[in-house]
């Protein structure tokens, strides 16, 4: 299959440039790499500039096309004819030698997934405890393995506010668990959402879908507002023989008031995307978890040495929460 690889970057010429070098030892090579470039400055055109990749275009976009949303779209819509599948992957990332390899495979295995994504291993230590394991409060079980659960998991639990989907999937008040708490099985499983940025869908999708542009800048919860529509209309799978680390790069994210932000006010849109007339019980988990999670996110004020990063994003989530009732984010 003619598969196109897509990389958004802003900022990032170090972090792309090790992305790169490890799409060059692929098993299976893409057979066009678009670059979307939204930097201000000319780093990253300078750096390519030095290296040489197989079938790389590049492209430098104007202010107009700038944020992670709408440079994705001016990549799809100059992916090549010949193209079968289009491929995102995120600029701190490093594939692993098969990571397309397994992506290609999937959608042979599976004709009707219009959707792949691949699997992030550097993220979570997961231990295979065989079936019929009970597991703690503080751990999470699935398929064999467990994982320790963060306190807002934890807490979730013990106030009946647990997801009750299984990771990947949207339950009714949103705050599921993401693909993240799927194990690293080697096997394929049905989502419905997957990780904008180590992604990949049959480029048909796109003559119906594009990503929306009510996700400015840093677009924080894109992937999600984007696969839940697509899954609304096909299946979407997560291999997770698929394998890449994700580096975090702090280049290029926004302050931690406007994140705090972002996580409420775009938190809520996703959840209305999936979930238009969300039943009472539905609305109070909604904001009984974010209120939670701000709750939590306050007390690293006191618990962590970032203190002004947590009492900055914090305000950003309260700010968030309230702006809510006057001016919520219109789906």
């Amino acid at each position: 299959m003619n598969f196109s690889l897509i990389i958004c970057t802003y900022k990032r010429p170090q972090a792309l440039l090790t992305l790169l070098q490890s799409v060059k030892q692929q098993t299976l090579y893409p057979h066009e790499i678009l670059i979307v470039d939204g930097s201000p400055d000319d780093f990253t055109k300078e750096m390519l500039s030095q290296h040489s990749f197989p079938n790389l275009k590049y492209f430098k976009v104007e202010d107009k096309d700038r944020g992670l949303t709408k440079q994705r779209n001016y990549g799809i819509s100059r992916v090549s004819e010949a193209s079968e599948v289009v491929c995102f992957l995120d600029d701190d990332t490093v594939l692993a030698p098969t990571y397309f390899e397994a992506i290609i495979q999937t959608y042979q295995d599976y004709p009707e997934a219009l959707g792949v994504g691949g699997y992030i291993t550097n993220e979570v230590i997961w231990q295979h405890v065989g079936v019929n394991y009970i597991a703690k409060v503080n751990e999470f079980y699935y398929d064999g393995w467990k994982r320790k659960d963060g306190s807002r998991f934890v807490w979730r639990k013990k106030l009946g506010l647990d997801s009750d989907e299984p990771p990947g999937c949207s339950p009714a008040f949103s705050h599921g668990r993401s693909v993240g708490f799927l194990p690293p099985s080697g096997k394929v499983y049905p989502v419905e959402q997957l990780m904008g940025g180590v992604s990949s869908f049959r480029k048909t999708v796109f003559e119906s879908f594009q990503f929306s542009t009510y996700f400015e800048g840093y677009g924080l919860y894109e992937d999600a507002d984007f696969t839940l529509r697509v899954s609304k209309v096909g299946q979407l799978y997560l291999n997770t023989a698929a394998q890449l680390e994700h580096h975090h790069d702090a280049a290029g994210r926004p302050n931690q008031y406007a994140y705090g932000k972002m996580v409420v006010r775009n938190g809520w849109y996703v959840w209305r995307v999936k979930n238009p007339n969300p039943s009472l019980s539905a609305r109070f988990k909604w904001h009984a978890i974010t209120l939670l999670l701000t709750g939590i996110r306050a007390t690293n004020v006191i618990t962590t040495p970032k203190r002004k990063e947590a009492f900055t994003e914090t305000l950003g989530r309260v700010v968030g929460w309230f702006s809510l009732f006057w001016k919520a984010p219109r789906v």
